[in-house]
């Protein structure tokens, strides 16, 4: 069910999934599950944990084979020598743990094809670039989650893919190295590179990505360009910097809900409900410091679809 979805602008597509459908003894992981990324662009494939997107990237990549539909691959049907331009993170560490990291670095990217010396000179740049210089003749094992999961971002990237494929690639990590991450992505799709993501973080798809496809129960909720699902979706959420007892909200006609936020309230309303009647009705009763109509989150977007695929 693609409830609310929209098309992606216009634009030469690297990654193209076809009606995949996988089942495990019995149970359905993915069920016709179909979606296509555009080149030069992020993408994000996300939902809930158990939701098939593990599954689907390895069908993707050729790790398991669907039990029907296809994959394709700069246009053409996916075939195993094309993986010479795709890089893939994993969401279980493949790393050998008793392995110097720039030796093991230098091995997996002549795995990949490069010389001895186009090897070292690619993981000099990227331990440069993820700030990992000093790490070359420390074992993996040494290494906290967050190091590890950095040193597998490298050998992803080391024989310059065209295609970008991580499995939750933020897991572990603190936030000032998931911020080099997201640097990393952006520049990678500056340089023409693609980028598929999974995760379950919403709000880092929101940031970073343009097209999305949502996916619950192995089946596609959402799927599109992210700035026209949400404007489909309309702008029905006031978020508001309030001093002041605000209970009194929750009984405003056209109020659907109230959420305390922190430091500011987010107000859903009814549909058809009037913003400005809303803050007619604050004001004289609390201090109004910010009053903002905007778009619901993709969160409750993912909420609000998912409901409706249960109902």
């Amino acid at each position: 069910m693609n409830s609310g979805a929209t098309a992606l602008p216009s634009a030469p597509v690297a990654l193209e999934v076809c009606s995949i459908r996988k089942v495990f003894n019995g149970t359905v992981a993915v069920d016709d599950l179909s979606f296509a990324v555009p080149a030069a662009a992020i993408y994000g494939l996300l939902g809930p944990n158990g939701a098939g997107k593990t599954t689907t990237i390895r069908m993707m990549l050729d790790i398991l084979v669907p039990d029907s539909g296809s994959v394709r691959l700069f246009g053409e049907p996916f075939r195993r020598e094309a993986l010479r331009r795709v890089g893939y993170l994993p969401e279980e560490r493949g790393l050998y743990k008793k392995m110097k990291v720039g030796e093991m670095l230098v091995f997996l990217a002549q795995l990949r094809g490069l010389s001895r010396p186009q090897s070292e000179r690619s993981v000099g740049e990227w331990m440069g670039r993820l700030e990992m210089s000093g790490w070359g003749r420390k074992k993996v094992e040494e290494l906290s989650k967050g190091m590890q999961q950095k040193v597998q971002f490298a050998a992803t990237l080391l024989h310059d893919p065209d295609v970008v494929v991580l499995d939750e690639p933020f897991a572990g990590l603190d936030p000032v190295n998931t911020v080099m991450l997201k640097e990393v992505m952006l520049e990678l799709k500056r340089k023409g590179k693609t980028v598929v993501f999974s995760t379950h973080q919403m709000e880092q798809v929101e940031k970073l990505c343009e097209g999305i496809c949502l996916v619950n129960h192995g089946r596609s909720v959402l799927e599109g360009n992210l700035r026209e699902i949400r404007r489909s979706f309309g702008r029905n959420t006031i978020r508001a910097e309030l001093e002041g007892d605000w209970q009194f909200l929750r009984a405003l006609e056209g109020v659907r809900d109230v959420v305390d936020a922190g430091n500011q309230v987010e107000i859903k309303l009814l549909p058809g409900a009037d913003p400005q009647r809303i803050l007619a009705g604050l004001i004289g009763r609390v201090r109004v410091n910010s009053f903002e109509v905007t778009e619901p989150s993709l969160e409750e977007i993912f909420i609000r679809s998912v409901g409706k695929v249960e109902a």
